[in-house]
């Protein structure tokens, strides 16, 4: 879809998306009646209830807003994304250095199965139903990814990581603790074949409207929840057409997922719908589905995202500022957005609403 064009990001990275962690919301902000105007109500119901809780938010926001320091802050970002990873490639010792390229032996049967199904010339959704587990009318599915032997060495190679020495970026701006697999040098030889070759047969199927069948770009990590470090998430929606959400394990209790709205389809009162984990296992999900996690209880949570991108979708409209992408210069898959040329833009985005 992008014909080898450089992925870009939009501009509302630098501007947008500020986190207010005290009511879980991401604000865009200029100025304090802009503020009172687009989140008051949000701000509201999470909580903001008297003059005093707004001033209090406003100097949060503040404090993290794009002025120039901040706007400097956030660029600086991909240069030290590619610095890091740079000394990371050179410096670390790989404890388990086969989980670094993908290979069948890590797929679960059940998954290979419906790949093969997915891939077979009578291939349907009612067809791909039967082979996996779906939530309400969420679009929620849940399917088999790995052998739970693969999720044991995976976790160790990155519980390694995290014990040495070596540089670590933040996986997002939400959570504290966790790896970006870029980083690790795990996006060529594992992430970007098994979106490509296992997981796009899949979502063509499950979400054509969201151009499931070119997927062509994404943002892979693993988040890690603990008693003395993140303990939940709050509500959100992820920079992405499709995510993939993969319990590695370890031992925990309590910690859920729960959904509720579309991002683009709220409701008065949202219905939210809660989710257990279940080890080696994959929740497919929309993008703007409205999501979080519930705090642990006990032990140690790891699990794999990754956002999944099609740029003939998000190049009409950005999912984080919904406005047309205004683009800049990006590292690697950037945030899954090129430059589209006038006379392409509808037979690329008729390519995926059709398959």
């Amino acid at each position: 879809m992008s014909a080898g064009r450089p992925f870009l990001a939009c501009a509302c990275f630098f501007s947008d998306n500020i986190f207010v962690g005290r009511y879980g919301l991401h604000v865009r902000y200029r100025d304090e009646g802009q503020l009172r105007r687009d989140h008051g109500r949000a701000l509201r119901e999470r909580g903001c209830r008297g003059e005093e809780d707004f001033r209090t938010a406003l100097r949060e926001v503040r404090a993290a807003s794009p002025i120039e320091a901040e706007v400097q802050r956030r660029k600086q970002l991909i240069h030290q994304s590619v610095e890091r990873k740079a000394i990371i490639s050179k410096c670390y010792k790989r404890k388990h250095p086969e989980v670094y390229i993908l290979q069948d032996s890590f797929l679960a049967p059940d998954f290979l199965e419906i790949v093969s199904y997915c891939t077979s010339l009578d291939a349907h959704l009612h067809g791909l139903l039967r082979y996996i587990e779906s939530f309400s009318d969420k679009r929620i599915y849940r399917l088999p990814v790995f052998t739970e032997e693969f999720c044991q060495a995976f976790v160790d190679e990155l519980e390694n990581f995290e014990q040495s020495d070596m540089p670590k970026g933040r996986p997002n701006t939400m959570n504290n603790y966790g790896v970006l697999l870029n980083e690790l040098g795990m996006d060529e030889t594992f992430i970007t074949p098994l979106r490509e070759k296992y997981l796009q047969p899949i979502t063509a199927l499950l979400y054509p409207d969201l151009g499931g069948a070119c997927l062509d770009s994404h943002k892979a990590f693993v988040v890690k929840y603990s008693l003395h470090e993140d303990l939940d998430l709050s509500s959100h929606y992820d920079n992405a057409e499709v995510t993939l959400n993969v319990s590695l394990g370890k031992d925990f209790t309590e910690g859920n997922l729960y959904f509720g709205d579309f991002s683009q389809e709220p409701t008065p009162v949202p219905k939210y719908i809660e989710i257990e984990h279940v080890g080696a296992q994959g929740l497919l999900h929309r993008g703007g589905q409205i999501h979080g996690a519930l705090p642990i209880a006990s032990g140690e949570r790891w699990n794999l995202i990754i956002w999944m991108r099609s740029s003939a979708i998000r190049n009409q409209l950005c999912p984080m500022c919904n406005k047309k992408p205004e683009l800049v210069e990006a590292e690697g898959f950037g945030d899954g957005f090129t430059e589209t040329l006038d006379d392409d833009v509808p037979e690329t985005v008729n390519l995926c609403s059709l398959w």
